[in-house]
């Protein structure tokens, strides 16, 4: 559903080119939930912003659906972008001066798709994240928790191909990063959604049905949950995790 075949980016800073991806592969099956992992300057942010095409990639391919996502101009990218994708960020970037249930519906308004349909979509998402009771309150009313579930709701509220989450947990508690990652298994489980996430938190990668580590910008390792248990899956990222330090 998702493929990245031999993708390069490089940034220019001042006479100095410095390569951030070289040559990274994967691919991504619809209903899978899959992290990226790796330490900071890994290439795992650049990645995702070239998957979204919020910034171009040097050469490579990537491909949704069977899109190239490269040969496409500014306003199909924007469709895809709006239609295809769903975005969950770790600043939840909810509109302060709308409710919950209108944040959920942005995309949809922007799209020009708003409809009898799109709203009662929006109350079934509000009941499956279980947001239902705090609809009606603003952002500054409700936990980080149930922003984040909010994000979630709003992400999936155009039937996305694949929604990509940014550092989803980063800024929440234990509990509330629980809440969040059991949003990401309803949306799995009960939407079919299919979920590339960016994270450091090896407590959210483990429930995750694939890990891809990256390490200088190339894929170091990938490892597979199959029917692992969830700590104990947890436990091999962390295996991994050190023994890249190690080397």
């Amino acid at each position: 559903m998702l493929t990245v075949e031999n993708l390069h980016k490089s940034y220019q800073v001042g006479k100095t080119s410095y390569e951030a991806l070289k040559g990274v592969s994967l691919g991504v099956d619809r209903g899978e939930f899959v992290a990226v992992m790796g330490p900071s300057g890994s290439g795992k942010t650049t990645l995702l912003n070239c998957i979204s095409c919020y910034i171009p990639a040097g050469s490579g391919s990537i491909r949704l659906d069977g899109t190239e996502l490269a040969r496409l101009d500014e306003e199909s990218l924007a469709k895809v972008r709006n239609q295809k994708l769903g975005f969950v960020f770790q600043d939840f970037l909810l509109m302060d001066g709308l409710t919950v249930r209108q944040n959920i519906l942005l995309p949809a308004i922007i799209g020009g798709v708003i409809s009898a349909e799109t709203e009662k979509r929006a109350d079934e998402l509000c009941s499956v994240f279980g947001i239902a009771k705090i609809r009606e309150k603003y952002p500054a009313e409700i936990s980080g928790g149930e922003k984040q579930r909010t994000a979630v709701a709003r992400a999936l509220i155009n039937r996305p191909l694949l929604i990509l989450a940014d550092e989803p947990t980063g800024n929440l508690d234990s509990k509330s990063s629980r809440a969040v990652i059991a949003a990401f298994e309803q949306a799995k489980a009960e939407l079919e959604a299919t979920i590339f996430m960016v994270t450091h938190d090896s407590f959210a990668a483990s429930f995750c049905d694939r890990v891809i580590i990256l390490r200088d910008g190339v894929v170091w390792q990938a490892l597979e949950r199959g029917d692992t248990e969830r700590q104990a899956f947890q436990d091999q990222l962390l295996d991994a995790i050190r023994e890249m330090g190690r080397e």
